[in-house]
């Protein structure tokens, strides 16, 4: 499997070129794509932080309710990501439908400012539209531009650039609750703001996807077929300016690694607690004042702007199978304190901790594994697949989990969630197991 893949280049690399830092040895694309990033998610994260505590300890809502909205969010993503990645590989323009994803979640921010769960319940959704739209060419924007043993840290430089947003919205947003009279409309406000920002950066910053260059063209897989390797019978003898059609998206599946990838993130998916609910748990079961809500998501961002960079790099050294494995253990591990250890002191830094490395393990390795088994002319469609599986799972995930926590209670609720990312974490670790042929895993541990 390509998740268990090392991406060895062709020919041994220089000892000069393994000392470049990781920045210069990533393409400009990937650090403007970065910025954009960044500054969108400190926008995002301005809202997300203070969500929550809005929502339930606001507005009223249930833990049934709450799970049901924050599920259509990751539902309504994952039913447009497809759509996204689509668009991008047939128009040819990844910046296009990029920006035009970061251009709707911009938009749709003042309807934040209205007090009303189904205002808000649209705003959502429409944001996480923009959201689906953009994240596959995005991510095939960043596989486009650098060659395969590098897309490790690439991806990993750009979830860093990424996190670090995530790390300044919260901060943010908890020093507006603290000297704006508006409280949460301020937030709202002002992250419109910085949205707006992070689409004029990529409109002036960011190149055009057309005519990608064939850095980060898949390797054929050693003695498959074209259907094994991910593409169409025919796309070998195809013309050039031949255009990808859905078929050919969702044929992608009948490659063996490809589909094996994606029901590996879909049964992970099915037991991954959303952010949301994580922060909601550890609040309420460590006692965290309110006020200190929205610095939560820090300590997970934090560690995961520390780690995104070196656990790229060490997923194209190791394998990507051992990297993204080893995050699910963490975050199961994170679980297991949650329902056993709430008495000790550092139970949030631990669990934060473990959140963040779960993500930098996880984050850029899976759209890295799966750019490697996709052709290029698809890459969008490859990502946003794959993308589409895990977010719908998740949607299930937080529907289950908010009417097990609404009927039994949050314990029970976090100890089915554990139990089964224990029991789809071996079945991933077992299905992902590197074959005998060195040629095609790379041999990883």
């Amino acid at each position: 499997m390509y998740l268990a893949d090392r991406s060895t280049p062709q020919g041994a690399t220089s000892a000069q070129d393994r000392l470049r830092g990781t920045a210069r040895a990533v393409s400009p694309t990937v650090l403007a794509l970065g910025t954009v990033s960044l500054v969108t998610d400190v926008s995002t994260e301005m809202v997300t932080a203070v969500l929550p505590l809005y929502l339930v300890m606001g507005l009223g809502l249930s833990p049934l309710g709450f799970g049901m909205l924050d599920g259509v969010q990751n539902g309504v993503s994952a039913l447009v990501q497809l759509t996204g990645g689509h668009l991008a590989d047939r128009v040819r323009d990844h910046k296009l439908i990029a920006g035009l994803g970061y251009g709707l979640s911009a938009l749709v921010k003042p309807l934040l400012l209205v007090h009303h769960l189904g205002a808000l319940g649209v705003a959502l959704a429409l944001d996480r539209t923009g959201k689906g739209l953009r994240t596959a060419p995005r991510d095939a924007l960043i596989s486009l531009s650098v060659p395969p043993e590098r897309q490790g840290r690439a991806f990993g430089l750009h979830r860093a650039m990424d996190t670090t947003g995530a790390l300044l919205g919260p901060i943010a947003a908890f020093l507006i609750l603290g000297v704006a009279a508006g409280g949460y409309d301020a937030v709202f406000a002002v992250s419109g703001c910085v949205a707006a920002l992070g689409v004029l950066i990529l409109l002036l910053f960011v190149p055009s996807g057309k005519n990608s260059a064939a850095a980060g063209k898949a390797p054929a897989e050693a003695g498959a077929s074209p259907a094994e390797a991910g593409a169409a019978p025919e796309e070998a003898g195809a013309p050039p300016e031949e255009r990808p059609d859905l078929r050919a998206a969702f044929g992608l599946l009948r490659g063996r690694r490809l589909r094996t990838l994606f029901g590996c993130a879909v049964l992970l998916g099915l037991t991954t607690v959303s952010d949301a609910f994580l922060y909601l748990l550890l609040q309420r079961r460590t006692g965290v004042a309110e006020q200190l809500f929205p610095l939560l998501p820090l300590g997970t961002a934090a560690v995961f702007l520390l780690l995104a960079v070196p656990a790229g790099r060490l997923a194209d050294r190791i394998g990507r199978r051992t990297v993204f494995l080893a995050g699910h253990a963490g975050l199961l591990l994170g679980y297991a304190l949650l329902l056993w250890a709430p008495a000790v002191p550092a139970l949030p830094y631990l669990v934060l901790a473990l959140h963040g490395t779960f993500y930098a393990a996880t984050d850029g390795v899976l759209p890295a594994a799966v750019a490697a088994v996709v052709p290029e002319r698809l890459r969008a469609s490859g990502i946003a697949l794959v993308g589409t599986g895990q977010a719908l799972a998740r949607f299930c995930c937080s529907l289950a989990f908010g009417a097990v926590w609404a009927a039994w209670g949050d314990g029970p609720a976090l100890a089915s969630a554990a139990v089964g990312l224990a029991c789809c974490a071996t079945g991933a670790g077992v299905a992902l197991r590197p074959t005998g042929d060195r040629r095609s895993t790379g041999v990883p541990r």
